[in-house]
C-alpha cells in the first residue's frame, strides 16, 4: 500500500509547500499531492514539475464546491500535467477534460458534501459508484471513508475493494497507525495524509513534521508485515 503525502492542512495547500516538499522527499516519500486551493496556479505548476523531475508521482485533489469549479480545477490539472487527479463527482465531463492527457482520474464515490468534506452513502451505493466510475474509464476511485456519516469506514473500503478492479485510494482523517493498518487490511491500494502530519496528531508525542512522516512510513511497513502474516500458511 502506498502512502500519498498531501501538502495540505485543513483541505488547503500550505503556503510553504515547496519547502515541505523538499523535506519529505529527503525522507523518501515519492507519492505527493496538493489541492487546488491555498496557493496560486504558478506554485501548483512548480510543485508538480519538482515532484516529477525528482522521480515522484504527483496528485492533485479537487475540493471545489460546485460542478463548474470542479471542472475548472480539472482543466488546471490537465494544463499543468499532474499524474493523477483525485476527487470531484462530475465523472463524464471530467474524463472529457483529462481522458486524453494521460492523467489517471480517481473521482469521489458516495455523496461528498460540505467543506471540510463529509461523506454520505452506504456500502451498496459506494459499490455502485465504483463500478460506474470504472465503466466511464476512471483508473480507480477516491474514497473518503473516515469522513463517513452513515456507515462504518472499514465496511465502505471493503465494499469498494470488492467492486473495483482499479486502484482504491482512501483519503481523509487517517490519523493513527491503527487506521493505516485497517485501511491496508480492507484492501486499499493507497491512502493520503496531510493535516494529521502537519498537526502532529499521527504521532502525538513527537513534534517535527519529519518525525510524523517517518512514523507514517513505519506504520505502512508494519501493515504490510501484518498482512503477510495473515496470509501465510
Amino acid at each position: 500500500m502506498e502512502f500519498i503525502f498531501m501538502l495540505t492542512r485543513q483541505d488547503r495547500t500550505v503556503v510553504d509547500a515547496e519547502r515541505v516538499l523538499a523535506e519529505v522527499f529527503a525522507i523518501g516519500v515519492r507519492h505527493i499531492g496538493f489541492k487546488d486551493i491555498g496557493v496560486d496556479r504558478t506554485v501548483l505548476d512548480r510543485l508538480n514539475r519538482t515532484i516529477k523531475q525528482d522521480g515522484g508521482t504527483s496528485y492533485m485533489e479537487v475540493v471545489s464546491a460546485t460542478p463548474e469549479a470542479c471542472l475548472a480545477s480539472a482543466r488546471v490539472a490537465a494544463e499543468i500535467g499532474v499524474d493523477c487527479l483525485l476527487g470531484g463527482t462530475e465523472v463524464s465531463r471530467t474524463m472529457e477534460i483529462v481522458g486524453r492527457s494521460g492523467i489517471a482520474y480517481f473521482p469521489f464515490v458516495g455523496r461528498p458534501e460540505g467543506h471540510p468534506t463529509r461523506l454520505g452513502g452506504d456500502p451498496v451505493s459506494v459499490a455502485e459508484d465504483c463500478r460506474r466510475a470504472e465503466a466511464q474509464g476512471c483508473a480507480g476511485v477516491d474514497l473518503l471513508a473516515y469522513r463517513a456519516t452513515d456507515s462504518d469506514p472499514v465496511g465502505l473500503i471493503a465494499s469498494a475493494r470488492a467492486s473495483l478492479a482499479g486502484r482504491l485510494i482512501v483519503a481523509g482523517s487517517i490519523d493513527s497507525p491503527d487506521r493505516v493498518r485497517d485501511v491496508a487490511l480492507a484492501g486499499a491500494d493507497a491512502f493520503t495524509i496531510g493535516s494529521a502530519a502537519f498537526d502532529g496528531s499521527f504521532a502525538p508525542d513527537k513534534g517535527a513534521l519529519s518525525s510524523q512522516v517517518e512514523d507514517i512510513l513505519a506504520a505502512v511497513a508494519a501493515s504490510a508485515r501484518h498482512a503477510k502474516q495473515k496470509t501465510a500458511p
